[in-house]
């Protein structure tokens, strides 16, 4: 994935698409938008960091789960497979993008003192307490699509929801290991850079510059 801070809004579709998608429970965010200023007064300017998952190909957690729960696929994508996570947390301390949730209360609604909205009660079939959840680039959408003939990235069933929900068009989704991709040539024509790569996880998310 490549996102362009020249066109973030900071409008935060990407984050309430990611909630709508997952059926996220109260105070879990898979992607955030990190707002903040740089500059002195009173020549100051917003900066709008969308965060999430980096996919990363030498992903920390997945060398520290004890149980092979955080998993890579042979496609990049990084997941968690929930039946064998045992909640020790050990992935989410590796994690040098603080990308990852511990999921320990399925009892908080969003309205408090409210029932469960149906929406909800799917969120809590999905997620188990004492888990670690985290942005799985929408796999379900890019599998499903996949097996219908749809390309990720170009085929709106197989793109990931927060590159669907982003109306700047912000953000852009493809094949890393194809030279000619539209990612590939926005990184090397926009100098794409990746978060932290003093950590050597090579993160398969790349940001373009103000």
């Amino acid at each position: 994935m490549v996102i362009d801070l020249t066109r973030c809004a900071g409008c935060y579709a990407c984050q309430l698409a990611c909630k709508a998608e997952h059926f996220l429970p109260a105070g879990i965010f898979w992607g955030r938008v990190l707002v903040g200023e740089v500059g002195t007064y009173p020549t100051v300017r917003k900066v709008n960091l969308p965060v999430l998952c980096n996919h990363c190909k030498e992903a920390a957690c997945v060398d520290a789960c004890p149980t092979g729960a955080t998993q890579r696929r042979e496609d990049g994508l990084v997941w968690i497979d929930y039946d064998k996570c045992m909640g020790c947390r050990y992935c989410l301390i590796a994690c040098p993008y603080q990308a990852r949730t511990f999921y320990s209360d399925d009892k908080r609604a969003y309205e408090p003192g409210q029932p469960f909205t149906p929406l909800e009660e799917i969120g809590h079939k999905l997620y188990q307490p004492n888990t670690v959840v985290k942005c799985d680039f929408c796999r379900e959408r890019i599998d499903a699509g996949v097996a219908r003939g749809l390309k990720p990235g170009i085929d709106w069933d197989a793109t990931p929801a927060c590159v669907n929900a982003c109306y700047t068009k912000a953000r852009t989704f493809g094949d890393l290991d194809d030279p000619s991709s539209e990612i590939n040539r926005l990184i090397r024509e926009k100098k794409g850079f990746q978060l932290h790569p003093e950590h050597g996880t090579d993160p398969s998310v790349y940001y373009l510059q103000y």
